[in-house]
């Protein structure tokens, strides 16, 4: 009989917050969502089950009381799921999330190459390959303290993962419009200190150690120029930086 009582389904009631609905299907956003279940796995199971990240989650209350990711579901609880909290004071909850990263840095998946490129005109330390496999994204971002960028939510999902973001939107420059707002990254841009091709950082050079590599136009109208200290591509602030900055409005 013991046995047979662990196949029992058992359904429990979860309400999703704010921006964690984005992963939800439309019939069951921003509302009371019912959960069935057997056995009696962990809410963060539960959650990642409904295709919401653990990354994306900062406070859990199962019955009004704050839990964390390994307490187990019996059945007939009612669990609410919140995002990371900006504003709101938290003192006294059992917040899930580890602080904030001070100096945020990144690695992008296959998916978002030009994302990482503009993020990098920006000055944020991004890497990026189109062959870096699930394993080592989650690899490199736990050894380097990286932010996982991402389109692909299985990552997210790695337990071992602490900081990631999943652009919603499919656009790149949408995705960079994004991601500043949800990480908060407006007062941190140092353009022209990072390469948008290799993520080596710039340097200054004068212009005539440069000059024989500059069309005549260039020559003729900049004399401010930099030099990527890894694969040697030359910078200046021409038109497509002044374009960047008046899109971003910076």
């Amino acid at each position: 009989m013991a046995q047979a009582h662990r196949f029992i389904q058992r359904q429990t009631r979860f309400r999703f917050y704010a921006e964690l609905n984005d992963y939800l299907p439309v019939a069951y956003r921003y509302q009371i969502k019912p959960y069935t279940f057997i056995g009696t796995p962990s809410v963060k199971d539960a959650i990642e089950a409904q295709q919401v990240p653990h990354t994306e989650v900062d406070l859990i209350l199962i019955d009004s009381q704050s839990s964390g990711f390994d307490k187990q579901i019996e059945g007939g609880e009612q669990v609410s799921v919140y995002p990371v909290f900006e504003r709101l004071d938290l003192e006294g909850l059992q917040k899930l999330r580890p602080a904030p990263l001070r100096t945020p840095c990144f690695i992008a998946d296959v998916h978002l190459g030009k994302l990482a490129r503009y993020l990098r005109i920006l000055g944020f330390d991004t890497l990026y390959r189109n062959d870096y496999s699930d394993h080592e994204i989650v690899d490199i971002a736990l050894k380097e303290h990286r932010i996982i960028l991402t389109r692909d939510l299985g990552i997210l999902k790695y337990h071992q993962v602490t900081h990631g973001y999943w652009p919603r939107n499919i656009h790149p420059r949408l995705q960079l419009k994004e991601v500043i707002e949800a990480l908060q990254l407006d007062k941190q841009f140092k353009p022209f200190t990072r390469c948008s091709t290799c993520n080596d950082r710039l340097v200054p050079v004068p212009a005539e150690q440069v000059r024989h590599r500059l069309q005549e136009q260039t020559r003729l109208y900049y004399t401010e120029f930099y030099q990527c200290r890894g694969c040697q591509q030359v910078y200046w602030k021409g038109s497509h930086y002044h374009k960047l900055r008046a899109w971003l409005r910076v």
